[in-house]
């Protein structure tokens, strides 16, 4: 999948620093962190990449640079706590404030209700919930500091639709993060910090190339794609890049006087269900 040209986003964040949770990519390609961490730093972000795999990362600030924009790298586990501290030190040392923050790390584990062990509902817990918590609370002091703030978080269709593959953990998760970020939206609604929540459906991106292909098709990638092309009302799956603008238009101005809510970017899966 190669890097979408946008041309029309210039300016839409100028000023503003952004940090992106899970900005690497797991595989060859774009990711919804890469994606948007990119498209982030063409409007004009200074961006802090972080991610668990310090290469992922530092490819998402390589590819920033060479465009002329700004970026950092920070390497750390978003589940645990001095990572969420660590990032908040270093975006201020770096760029000195802090005005939006895309929750974006994520995992996938399939299982239903007895095929799920222990072990993997805690660590799928603690990736794609526990990091949206430590990262808020860590970063919402400073960005009431700076007037205020964008947080956006990266949820699922998964999280309020069955689609198609028993995966307890993650549809669990990704729809705790709707009320987890409604919760902010309230808390700080008076005080300039919006929270909302992507809602992405159907996506091509590396993370199902990963950790999909045996609920589908028996591990076999190509025709994982095309049944989840064939479920969606558009004939295809979205990419990172579909995501990424929905970040984009939340992280800006332009959205100002939206949280608590969520926007779903899934090419009309939804309304099949609804």
């Amino acid at each position: 999948m190669e890097a979408r040209e946008t041309p029309h986003v210039a300016g839409r964040l100028a000023g503003k620093v952004a940090i992106i949770g899970g900005a690497g990519s797991i595989g060859p390609g774009w990711g919804n962190g890469k994606a948007s961490a990119t498209l982030m730093a063409r409007a004009g972000a200074a961006v802090v990449a972080v991610d668990r795999d310090p290469d992922a990362a530092a490819q998402t600030v390589e590819i920033i640079r060479a465009e002329g924009g700004q970026a950092i790298a920070v390497e750390g586990d978003l589940s645990r706590s001095e990572t969420a501290q660590k990032l908040v030190a270093e975006t201020l040392s770096a760029f000195g404030q802090i005005d939006i923050l895309h929750n974006n790390v994520g995992i996938v584990r399939t299982g239903g209700l007895v095929d799920t062990d222990e072990e993997t509902w805690d660590m799928v817990h603690a990736v794609n919930l526990k990091s949206a918590y430590l990262t808020s609370q860590a970063v919402a002091p400073e960005m009431l500091k700076n007037g205020g703030g964008s947080m956006i978080h990266t949820a699922s269709i998964a999280g309020i639709r069955h689609i198609g593959v028993d995966y307890l953990s993650y549809s669990t998760t990704k729809g705790a993060l709707l009320p987890f970020s409604r919760s902010i939206a309230l808390e700080y609604a008076g005080r300039g910090i919006r929270s909302n929540c992507i809602l992405p459906g159907l996506m091509n991106t590396p993370m199902i190339r990963v950790g999909l292909p045996d609920a589908y098709a028996d591990g076999d990638a190509e025709e994982m794609v095309r049944l989840r092309d064939a479920q969606c009302p558009m004939g295809h799956m979205g990419n990172a890049w579909d995501v990424a603008f929905a970040a984009l238009f939340l992280g800006s101005d332009e959205s100002r006087y939206i949280t608590g809510t969520e926007i779903i970017v899934d090419g009309g899966i939804t309304a099949k269900f609804g």
